[in-house]
């Protein structure tokens, strides 16, 4: 599963620096695959579709900060818990119901996230 930021979240800007994955991002701001990761030219997502990891994507939320679900590892293979939800002072870094991953689902998005590192 991914980890996401509710609406309860004061843009305080606490997790941003802590995410090994480059995945939290401010209001409005747009994002890359290739931020924080070793991501870099065209990439595949193994079901057919590739991107361009320096692609400037959209922002996912243009109210409060954000975590890219595609380049959350829940700080697997980094740390013993997510460090977003461990530094946020109103607990509004919480398990995202709708996207769950095994344990050895995140360590692989980890590897992929940062190869050729």
């Amino acid at each position: 599963m991914a980890i996401k930021i509710t609406d309860e979240c004061i843009n305080c800007g606490a997790c941003e620096p802590e995410c090994p994955n480059n995945a939290i991002y401010d209001a409005g701001a747009a994002w890359r695959f290739s931020d924080g990761t070793g991501l870099r030219g065209v990439i595949d997502f193994g079901d057919g579709n590739t991107l361009n990891a320096e692609e400037t994507q959209a922002a996912l939320s243009d109210d409060i900060y954000y975590i890219v679900p595609d380049k959350c590892t829940e700080c697997v293979g980094f740390h013993d818990e997510p460090q977003c939800a461990a530094v946020c002072p109103v607990d509004c870094c919480v398990d995202d119901e709708d996207i769950r991953e095994s344990e050895e689902e995140l360590l692989a998005k980890k590897d992929w996230l940062h190869m050729g590192e």
